[in-house]
């Protein structure tokens, strides 16, 4: 199992290298769709698999991960909405915390009944500072956490919201329109972060299409993550992923 993805990820954002992860929610995967998006992922070089879901109906976290392990070698990041999602044979676990909320459960309150088991096992936990974004449709995130996503509108509250993470030492900021987003995170949003945080930002929800993503990069995001664009269609790993490589250093000396 891969270690020091936290510390990889902070080595690419120092060298200017942009990092992708295609986001598995295992109630919303056939094992068919599923087959082909790994190998799709492998001839890519995705970075990370991002394993999680706001809400977990079935329970087939284990299955997903046990097919990801057999065929890649693709590091697994824990995207967990619940105290449920925690997984052994997982890399790595994010450890959100909602700061854009202030619901004391999923600020604090599900870390403490899960930090024991945490603690015991072998996952790298990187402590994640979470901010939900209005991205202009019903998000699932927001409605179990009963928090209000941050207007899209107010970069100076994200802005301001991501420096108290900094400031408490998280050491990513994540930001999320949500699942199904209609729009992605403003890019003006992220350049105001980029500005002031220095730790990773990591950007998801509503990158559907190579102009959001390049838009998001260019802004100042260090990881996309790619999540309902790939259910429909896994090919567009391969348009996701070019425009990822296209911000490694070396591609911008060629051109």
């Amino acid at each position: 199992m891969s270690k020091g993805i936290l510390k990889e990820i902070q080595k690419k954002k120092s060298l200017g290298i942009k990092s992708l992860a295609v986001l598995v929610d295992p109630d919303h995967s056939s094992l068919k769709n599923f087959e082909h998006t790994i190998e799709l992922a492998n001839e890519c070089k995705v970075d990370y698999f991002f394993i999680g879901g706001s809400l977990l109906i079935q329970d087939r976290m284990d299955e997903c991960i046990k097919f990801i392990r057999e065929t890649s070698n693709i590091p697994i990041v824990l995207f967990p909405g619940n105290n449920y999602q925690i997984h052994a044979n997982a890399d790595a676990i994010l450890l959100l915390s909602l700061i854009s909320g202030r619901n004391p459960d999923y600020l604090i309150g599900k870390h403490v009944e899960s930090s024991m088991r945490l603690f015991a096992s072998k996952l790298e936990i990187i402590s994640t500072a979470y901010l939900l974004i209005d991205g202009q449709n019903s998000n699932t995130a927001a409605y179990i956490s009963q928090t209000l996503p941050i207007p899209a509108n107010k970069p100076e509250i994200a802005l301001a919201t991501a420096m108290a993470g900094q400031l408490l030492n998280m050491q990513m900021i994540y930001l999320d329109a949500g699942s199904g987003a209609k729009i992605p995170v403003p890019q003006n949003m992220i350049e105001k972060l980029q500005a002031y945080i220095k730790v990773p930002i990591i950007v998801g929800g509503g990158l559907r299409d190579t102009d959001s993503v390049h838009q998001s990069l260019q802004a100042g995001a260090d990881l996309v993550v790619i999540g309902n664009a790939l259910e429909e269609n896994p090919k567009w790993i391969k348009r996701f992923s070019e425009v990822v490589h296209q911000f490694s250093p070396l591609q911008v000396k060629k051109k």
